[in-house]
């Protein structure tokens, strides 16, 4: 795949960017090596400043940022700019509180003095996607940086400018030339990457194949390696739900980034008692969705970020009506330019299908019919993936019930999953492993080194 600026929403392409050569790369890698060595002696203070100073260049930046994303993705882009909005507040959080996340903790041992430093392993390879652009890279770069390791983004092909944008905050912002560096490599030069030996941690966002490719690299590497993985959470509405709110939301869960998002709800598992409300409700919610042009302010829904992805979609669609799911509203392209997919819901899928079992990525709704908290436990669990679930109940059994029986990295209640830069973010199962933000985030990559004074 070239790297390119391609506007989803015309196929136009904008622009190209040569990969960098071996001996590009290789200067990249040794000025990662000696930035670090620098960069880990710095000041909680002087860091902090600085992640300041760029959080406060996204928000100076935030319209024009906003719509590069918008033409390299195709995310509208009011949901463009709140993107930018949070990664500054991801730049504050750490900046307010990398120095409490990683101070000594003293242990009561029976020697003078015992107890645990945090200190950085080093440089650390970020290979990002493309879905959001600046944020997923944020939450690694933020906390990564406070740390006092340093950076080296493998960005998504598609998305080359915001890459370029990225590495110039951090230089505006005053950071050290060599502590984030964007690297325009294809796929088939990370491996060369993360086997350097001044690499010395990777983490990924990405599909399960990019992520056990990464994983099993690292594994004979013996690096740490923290991968976030695809995710078909599941949407839950119990009848003592506000199923206003629920179906509200569930439209918004469903459709953010146009579908485009791992933490999207995907199946909606749904009470029998309120069922056919629900889905009388959500049918027409999402067939009023504005679909169109991303620069437009008006725009819910735009394209999807490739061909390729619309072609996926269709096929994974097709096969799941083939198979017996009944369609509802959606199922095909709209116009004969860019890549739009209609919003789509599915209903009665068997197991059989795509629908039941695969990652939908766009704006496509499985909905499953339940008889009751058994049932819906059991459909929610029924997949590869946990990575985040939301159920909608105002039942403190079954809501408790929610909370220790589904297999996610993070259960919401009555409300829509979303990254908070204040508690850990992650999966498990085919999701993925590590957590990222909090004080769990910054913690992935740092050397917990137990000091024993006798």
């Amino acid at each position: 795949m070239s790297i390119a600026t391609i506007n989803p929403a015309t196929g136009e392409t904008v622009r190209t960017f040569e990969p960098i050569s071996d001996s590009e790369l290789e200067r990249a890698l040794a000025l990662a090596a000696s930035a670090f060595a620098t960069h880990r002696r710095t000041s909680f203070a002087d860091r902090s400043r600085k992640m300041r100073l760029a959080a406060g260049i996204l928000e100076r930046d935030r319209r024009s940022l906003a719509e590069m994303m918008t033409l390299e993705m195709g995310k509208p882009v009011k949901a463009a700019e709140a993107e930018i909005t949070k990664c500054a507040a991801v730049c504050r959080y750490y900046a307010d509180h990398a120095i409490d996340h990683l101070a000594d903790e003293h242990v009561e041992t029976e020697v003078r003095e015992s107890y645990v430093r945090y200190e950085p392993l080093g440089p650390v390879l970020a290979v990002m996607p493309w879905n959001f652009p600046f944020w997923q890279v944020f939450r690694f770069a933020a906390p990564a940086i406070m740390a006092g390791n340093v950076g080296l983004l493998k960005h998504a092909s598609n998305v080359p400018q915001c890459a370029l944008a990225i590495e110039a905050v951090f230089r505006e912002a005053g950071f050290d030339e060599g502590v984030f560096q964007t690297l325009l490599l294809d796929s088939a030069r990370i491996e060369k990457v993360l086997r350097d030996p001044r690499v010395r941690a990777a983490t990924l966002t990405g599909s399960e194949g990019a992520g056990a490719s990464v994983g099993s690299i690292a594994g004979e590497e013996i690096k740490k390696v923290v991968l976030e993985l695809g995710g078909s959470d599941p949407f839950i509405v119990m009848p003592s739900a506000n199923l206003a709110d629920a179906i509200a939301t569930a439209v918004k869960a469903r459709t953010v980034n146009s579908g485009q998002s791992c933490i999207a709800a995907k199946r909606f598992i749904i009470h029998a008692d309120v069922y056919d409300q629900f889905l009388k409700g959500f049918v027409s919610a999402m067939e009023a969705l504005v679909v169109g042009d991303p620069m437009n302010e008006a725009t819910e829904v735009g394209p999807l970020a490739s061909p390729d992805l619309v072609e996926d979609l269709e096929k994974q669609v097709k096969a799941s009506i083939d198979a017996g799911a009944r369609l509802l509203t959606g199922g095909k392209r709209i116009g004969s330019a860019g890549n739009f997919y209609a919003p789509t819901v599915l209903a009665d899928i068997p197991r059989e299908s795509p629908a039941w079992s695969e990652e939908l990525f766009g704006p496509v709704a499985s909905v499953f019919k339940v008889s009751g908290i058994d049932e819906a436990i059991e459909v929610a669990n029924a997949t590869s993936f946990g990575l985040g679930s939301s159920a909608w109940t105002n039942d403190e059994d079954e809501r408790s019930r929610f909370i220790a029986e589904i297999e996610a990295g993070q259960v919401f209640i009555n409300a829509m999953v979303a990254s908070d830069p204040r508690v850990p973010f992650g999966g498990v199962k085919r999701s993925g492993f590590g957590r990222e933000l909090g004080r769990w985030g910054i913690q992935e990559f740092v050397n917990v080194k137990t000091i024993w004074v006798r």
